[in-house]
Order: C-alpha cells, then structure tokens, then sequence
C-alpha cells in the first residue's frame, strides 16, 4: 500500500488546514519544492498535491511551484484544487503531472468528467471529499447532496483511475481514518481507494492495510508525517512500498 505524503500548498508555503478550515491553516515550510524532494528521499512513491488558493478561487493558482516539484521529481505527482475545465486539467498535465484530481466539477458537470476520462485514460482521479456522507465542494466551503458512495460509483463507470475519498470531520485531527467509510466505499467499486484524513500513526496506516485486499491501495498522510507522528520510512517499511511503479517515459501511471 502507498503511502503518500501530502502538501498543501497556500500562498506559496506547505500548510496543513483543521477541518478544511482556511482560518486554521498551519504553517510548515516554505520551501514546497525542498519539502516535496524530503519526502521523495524518505522512500514516498507517490506525492499529493493541493492547490488550497486554487480550490478557494476556481481555477489553479499554484502552477509554477507545481511544475518545479514536478522537474524536481521523478515519482509519480496527484495534484488537484480548482480543476474545473478541460483547459486547467490539460495544462497541469503537460507539467508533468501524474494524475490531476477532480473534485467540485464531478459533483457540477460530470459529463465533463466522462470526456476527460476518455481523453486522459489513466490520468484522471476523482476527488471525494464528504461531510457526513454528503460531497463537499468548492475547496470544502460547500455542501451537496450529492452522496459520496453514488459519486464513487459514477465515476468510476466514467473510466476515472482512482477514488481518493477524505472525510472532512477528520481532516487534519489526527483522530484516524473513517474504517467503516472506507470499507464500504471500496467494496462497491472496482477502481482503486485512497484513503485520506485522520492517519496520525503507524496504526492507523496498518489498519488501512487491512483493507488493502478490497481496494484500498494508498493512503495519504499530511499532519502527522510533519508533526513526526508517522515517519514515511517506517511507513514503508511496515506498509509496503505501493501499487504504484515507476511512472513510464510519458508520465502515465500504471498498476503493478
């Protein structure tokens, strides 16, 4: 099972948020780039990347700290935040990028997502980030009704590569991930699951492993691996070190 390290990106600095709350943003480096090579050095096969100023205003913002972590890199990079047309996903893969996350586009034009699937294969994730079972948007300032499960599974039928499924209550609380959530969500899909939200220990990641077998391939870390609670290393060590191989000469990701 992956673990990926997360960084979330907010004015230029690698910030971590409580909650999805921009008001509780800490944070923990300025360098996003040096960060990302840290992490690349302890053993991460994949990286995950939010465009938090991207998410807030629509369309990304970020694109020139993106494309350094993606030159700096040779692992394969998930970025998402503001991803809203076919344009802004287009171009954040010609940087680079491994797999641009959709998140609020799926819940508002989801045929939009159907031809990105169909022209990208491989390279579009699907963001599912739920409060309460119900999708949240627009960088998690909104609330649908739209549930989280029926979402995964649409999209999915759409070709997309990957569900990353966050729970927002524990987002950033160290509180550990939603089990149950993610068990049920995995065992009605036939694409991948990455789990995200509430990891704070070697625990934790070891229960995700658990449900590895029903399609829970990775699970991404953010407060804790910066807190020192987890150490990607380690991690790796008592995980496995992914699904995900190599990325290949055009950037496509493919499963072991």
């Amino acid at each position: 099972m992956d673990v990926i390290p997360a960084i979330d990106l907010l004015g230029g600095q690698c910030v971590r948020l409580y909650q999805g709350d921009y008001g509780q943003a800490e944070v923990f480096g300025k360098d996003p780039v040096a960060m990302a090579q840290h992490w690349a050095e302890q053993g991460a096969t994949r990286l995950h990347l939010v465009d938090l100023d991207g998410a807030k205003e629509g369309t990304p913002v970020n694109h020139s700290v993106i494309a350094a972590i993606a030159q700096a890199l040779s692992i394969p990079i998930q970025v998402g935040g503001g991803l809203r047309d076919r344009d802004s996903v287009a171009r954040l893969l010609d940087l680079g990028v491994s797999n641009a996350i959709l998140g609020t586009v799926a819940v508002e034009q989801p045929d939009l997502v159907q031809k990105l699937c169909a022209e990208f294969p491989g390279h579009i994730t699907i963001g599912i980030d739920a409060r309460d079972g119900k999708v949240a948007t627009r960088g998690w300032l909104e609330t649908s009704e739209v549930m989280a499960t029926e979402l995964a599974q649409r999209m999915a039928d759409y070709g997309a590569a990957a569900i990353i499924y966050t729970d927002i209550h524990r987002d950033g609380t160290m509180e550990g991930p939603n089990l149950e959530s993610l068990r049920s969500l995995a065992e009605s899909l036939s694409i991948p699951v990455i789990a995200s939200g509430g990891v704070s220990s070697l625990s934790d990641l070891l229960s995700l492993l658990a449900l590895e077998p029903l399609g829970v391939s990775g699970a991404i870390v953010g407060r804790a691996i910066y807190t020192g609670d987890v150490n990607v290393k380690e991690a790796n060590a008592a995980v496995g070190s992914g699904r995900w191989q190599d990325v290949p000469p055009d950037n496509s990701p493919r499963l072991a």
